[in-house]
């Protein structure tokens, strides 16, 4: 079962001839698409080859100026029913900015295209512009080295990702595409690519499984979302509305206030007010006496006496005290005078 699910290397569907179709289409088939300002210089000088390629395959196609639009249809001589769809997607291509040697490729049958719409992935316009520069890399390094894994021709322009070389490259490269707007990193992707291209070179490994083989990359940098400093806490919900709130006249109704006279209620707020009036005074009158409200002393502390054990030997300063005494400061001690005055006779003895 395994030999008949492979596809033999170097196998290629034979090429669709006019042999398959003798009789060609019934109706004619025609699309037609709008391309920028930008692109009109390029598109007039490249027009005629265009023109050339289609007609090869029985397509007329027509370049309009003036609406700055492009159009493709099928003719009586046309035998292939699907080259008008491979001939809408190069003009598509064309207007999406990719040069006419690349866009060409597309009429062949083994190259398909993809156009991916990135502009509305991500809400942000500078965040947009930062995950786009990071698919293209330094210098457009990220996407050669995704132009080689996939054998596909990309180009960004704008809003768009347009791809070009066969199916299983494209869907890698929309898988890649769609990741980096989602912010993760085209390298990972990459990483994953290398892996599997070695691992296809494996015969034995083409009916296993490869998830043990292929790296598992966990978000670190996860952005926790900013709480609200006002939290609102929900009510439980019941099914009974809340009660209705009292009205002034029910307060005064319950207090005894709505029976009064107009005279007794004024009576009533200006004793309420003068109330309050003397409540703030006495406040008042207390942080104005804190100033004069004199600070604890702290309790004065006894020494302590001097235990037996610490106690100064008076009898052994005295006797120290008397020896000072009895030789001058600095002066030499009855030896040191002896043995001076012996020196000095002997240098006298010498002289002589």
């Amino acid at each position: 079962e395994s030999e008949l699910l492979t596809v033999p290397d170097g196998w290629k569907e034979p090429a669709f001839s006019k042999e398959d179709n003798p009789r060609g289409l019934l109706e004619e088939s025609s699309f037609a698409t709008l391309f920028p300002k930008y692109r009109e210089a390029y598109l007039k000088e490249c027009w005629p080859l265009v023109q050339k390629a289609l007609s090869e395959r029985h397509v007329n196609a027509t370049l309009d100026l003036i609406e700055g639009s492009m159009t493709v249809c099928t003719t009586k001589k046309t035998f292939d029913p699907y080259i008008i769809v491979r001939a809408r997607d190069l003009i598509k291509l064309l207007a999406r900015s990719v040069s006419f040697e690349q866009a060409v490729r597309i009429l062949q049958d083994d190259v398909a295209c993809d156009i991916i719409k990135i502009g509305s992935l991500v809400r942000n316009k500078e965040r947009f512009v930062k995950r786009r520069q990071r698919l293209i890399g330094p210098k457009g390094s990220t996407l050669k080295a995704l132009e080689l894994l996939t054998n596909c021709y990309i180009m960004v322009q704008g809003n768009t990702v347009s791809a070009i070389g066969p199916f299983s490259g494209l869907k890698e490269v929309r898988k890649v595409v769609l990741d980096t707007m989602k912010n993760i990193h085209p390298i990972y992707n990459i990483k994953t690519l290398m892996i599997k291209r070695e691992l296809a070179k494996d015969s034995e490994l083409r009916s296993q499984s490869w998830e043990r083989f292929l790296p598992q990359f966990k978000h670190k940098n996860v952005n926790k979302r900013k709480e609200p400093k006002k939290k609102t806490v929900k009510k439980e919900y019941t099914p009974f509305p809340p009660p209705q709130p009292e009205s002034q006249i029910d307060k005064e109704l319950a207090t005894g206030e709505y029976f009064l006279k107009a005279s007794q209620k004024k009576r009533q707020k200006m004793e309420a007010i003068k109330a309050k009036q003397a409540e703030a005074l006495s406040r008042r009158q207390e942080e104005r006496n804190k100033a004069f409200i004199p600070p604890k002393e702290k309790p004065v502390v006894k020494p302590k006496e001097a235990s037996t054990e610490t106690k100064i030997d008076v009898a052994a300063i005295k006797e120290k005290v008397k020896k000072a005494k009895s030789k001058k400061l600095g002066a030499l001690t009855a030896e040191e005078v002896k043995l001076k005055m012996e020196a000095d006779e002997k240098k006298k003895k010498k002289k002589k």
